[in-house]
């Protein structure tokens, strides 16, 4: 009779894990790994190089979740460029220097920005940089002419702003 040395092999259907007790509370549990000696991941995740996996928005997710997500190259120039941008520019949930827009533009000039930066909703600003009001597209999605200024579509009350600096947690 032959004798093959086959090694075992088990797939997770074949493996049951069961709880127990445990003096580790799940908070205590450090799952923090290095991806490279520079960069640090609060998670052991990485979404994958591919078209159908991460582009910006799942690299951002990623990111927020202490993960990386690789973006992939099946992008012309172009897209990849603002692929990169769009998640450079994200940070902790709140956009980094945002694409603004003054008051007395129009609604066409509006829905073109946020048309070509896949962006739902513009800060309205003032000269010096005052945030006035919003512009989602709630605001828009009635408004028919697009020559009707941005300041009679925005909304402008119970805005919520905070000094420069202040944590998320704040």
């Amino acid at each position: 009779m032959v004798h093959l040395d086959i090694p075992l092999g088990l797939t997770f259907d074949d493996v049951l894990l069961r709880p127990a007790e445990s003096d580790i509370l799940p908070s205590m549990a450090n799952t923090a790994t290095r991806l490279t000696r520079e960069i640090a991941l609060n998670i052991p995740v990485v979404s994958s190089a591919m078209d159908t996996v991460t582009e910006a928005d799942m690299a951002i997710a990623m990111a927020q979740l202490g993960g990386i997500g690789v973006l992939h190259r099946n992008l012309e120039v172009d897209q990849q460029v603002a692929a990169v941008r769009a998640v450079k520019r994200f940070e902790s949930g709140m956009v980094v220097n945002p694409i603004t827009i003054h008051p007395d533009a129009t609604l066409g000039e509006a829905q073109q920005i946020m048309a070509a930066n896949r962006i739902s909703g513009i800060p309205v600003t003032d000269r010096g940089g005052k945030l006035v009001g919003i512009l989602t597209n709630r605001d828009v999605r009635f408004a028919e002419n697009p020559l009707q200024p941005v300041k009679e579509l925005i909304t402008t009350h119970d805005l919520a702003t905070v000094p420069l600096g202040t944590g998320q947690d704040e």
